[in-house]
């Protein structure tokens, strides 16, 4: 990829009903050290939406149905200009219980909108969040 080509990502909200409500999975990226949602670059030649369910898989575990998009989020990334595309998300199968941590997700949590915006590090993420509070 050439030096200031815009990055493509995709990634998911990817929500459930929880005992207490709706809740929200949130990954924690050791190598960043931060709470986010999970999202991840195209592969070349990939769509968007095929990459989300991807990346979702990679990082959850789970395999997921998409729904509606939501808002995009643009932001610079090691002087690079990147944008990630999002979608609401919910389980299709698998269990977050079953994936292993490896280097690129360490843990997993099912969040309410409140702790999830407690937690979420980045500003990016808590808007998406607060966009979908129930």
């Amino acid at each position: 990829m050439p030096d200031g080509e815009e990055i493509l990502a995709a990634g998911g909200l990817v929500e459930r009903d929880g005992a207490d409500g709706p809740e929200v999975l949130v990954v924690h990226r050791p190598r960043y050290d931060d709470w986010t949602l999970p999202k991840g670059k195209l592969d070349r030649g990939e769509t968007f939406e095929a990459a989300a369910r991807r990346e979702i898989q990679e990082e959850t575990g789970l395999v997921c149905a998409i729904h509606e998009e939501l808002a995009p989020v643009r932001y610079e990334t090691d002087g690079r200009p990147k944008l990630v595309r999002y979608w609401r998300m919910t389980v299709e199968e698998g269990d977050v219980a079953d994936r292993a941590p490896d280097h690129e997700v360490d843990e997993l949590r099912w969040l309410g909108a409140d702790d999830a915006l407690g937690l979420l590090t980045h500003e990016r993420d808590r808007a998406l969040v607060r966009a979908w509070r129930p």
